[in-house]
């Protein structure tokens, strides 16, 4: 058992000065001031001095880091990802596929699996208090807890860089394929609503308890609001890949923005979207239903260059990622997020950090995760007054 100290820490929902916590195999036992209630004997006290303790980040839009894509077969892809993304605050992630030929992606979607079950072994190991630590340096990564699937469902409107050739027509049986495939580890899909048969596989795969989350779309308003009423809860990168919000015709946008049945997210890098576009958008989603992504790539924490995005490659010059002149996801790390929702959004830093931790939780239907409290798993991240990252930790133990 350990006992972790600092000057603050943010539940995210609340704030406790002086705080400690307690942490039993891999769990949390205790929040609180640090002085409420006497140590029981032989816990070992970590203390961070000033630093602020707050939830684990979660990343549910990630496609790479550090040289390497999720769809990659290299053995070592996934732990060179996860090692980056701990460094950054992030504990958990769900590895977004883009669109590929569907053997590649059927193919990668196995993969993921694979490392998405590896990683519940190993907290069932660590629950029953037996060393689950299977790196070479000793040390925990962020965890994959379920698939993002980005395409092939979307619109070849508002596709952005994903291929067009591989785009297909959404159906029950496409979508039973690709679940198959992961072995019902996708927890996360978007989706262009306007397509046919999208409905019909938005009702099915909310049935299952997928987040489907609308964009990369053409939509109108009413179609829009049809696909929230089929089951749809959320938006993927908002603004980014959706019609333009017009007035007299609010589209997409008007829906996601306006309906409080459906959070959304955003990549604050302030190049997806202005600063003025994240303050609008913090107002209209609100603190509970804002959720902060990266859609970070294989460049993320690499030098300029040219880098793979599924099957295709991509130009990185001064933290822009373009293919052929358009925006083809980022280099924003979940930390940088927080601060720029912060900034810009004129936000406090526990607001900031819930969009990163709480709320994506919330949204994804992700157990004991994203909020110290007792019976909660023990990820979290030591910040400073900055919100800079000083330490992550998954299961209680040190990612550093």
């Amino acid at each position: 058992m350990l006992a972790f100290t600092a000057e603050r820490l943010l539940t995210p929902a609340a704030a406790i000065e002086h705080p400690r916590l307690l942490v039993d195999e891999g769990r949390i036992a205790e929040v609180s001031p640090e002085r409420s209630v006497a140590l029981p004997g032989g816990v070992s006290v970590v203390d961070f001095g000033k630093g602020i303790i707050a939830p684990g980040y979660i990343d549910l839009h990630i496609h790479g880091s550090a040289g390497y894509d999720v769809m990659d077969d290299a053995a070592e892809a996934l732990p060179a990802i996860e090692r980056l993304l701990a460094r950054h605050g992030v504990t958990s992630y769900f590895p977004t596929t883009v669109t590929a030929p569907m053997d590649e992606t059927l193919r990668a979607i196995e993969r993921l699996a694979d490392a998405i079950e590896e990683g519940e072994r190993n907290h069932d190991n660590d629950e029953a208090g037996r060393d689950n630590i299977n790196n070479n340096d000793g040390k925990r990564r962020a965890r994959p807890l379920g698939i993002h699937l980005e395409g092939p469902f979307i619109s070849h409107a508002r596709r952005g860089v994903h291929p067009g050739q591989d785009l297909l027509a959404p159906t029950p049986a496409l979508f039973e394929k690709l679940w198959q495939a992961s072995r019902g580890r996708i927890r996360m899909m978007t989706i262009a609503p306007e397509l046919e048969g999208a409905l019909e596989v938005i009702t099915e795969a909310a049935r299952r308890g997928v987040c489907v989350s609308l964009g990369h779309s053409d939509a109108d308003f009413a179609a829009t609001e049809r696909a929230i009423d089929a089951g749809a809860r959320h938006a993927t990168h908002t603004f980014n890949a959706m019609r333009p919000l017009d007035h007299r015709s609010p589209g997409i946008l008007g829906a996601v923005l306006t309906d409080p049945r459906i959070s959304a997210d955003i990549i604050a890098d302030a190049v997806h979207i202005a600063p003025a576009i994240m303050r609008l958008f913090a107002r209209a989603k609100g603190a509970e239903q804002t959720v902060l992504i990266t859609d970070a790539i294989s460049a993320t924490g690499m030098p300029n260059g040219r880098y793979r995005l599924g099957s295709f490659e991509v130009d990185v010059c001064d933290g822009k990622c373009t293919r052929d002149g358009r925006l083809a996801g980022s280099v924003l790390t979940l930390d940088r997020a927080v601060r720029n929702l912060a900034q810009f959004a004129e936000w406090d830093l526990a607001q900031a950090v819930g969009a990163a931790s709480r709320n994506p939780a919330r949204v994804a239907k992700i157990a004991n995760k994203g909020v110290l409290a007792p019976g909660a798993d023990a990820d979290f991240v030591v910040l400073d007054s900055r919100g800079e990252v000083l330490r992550t930790f998954v299961g209680g133990v040190d990612c550093f």
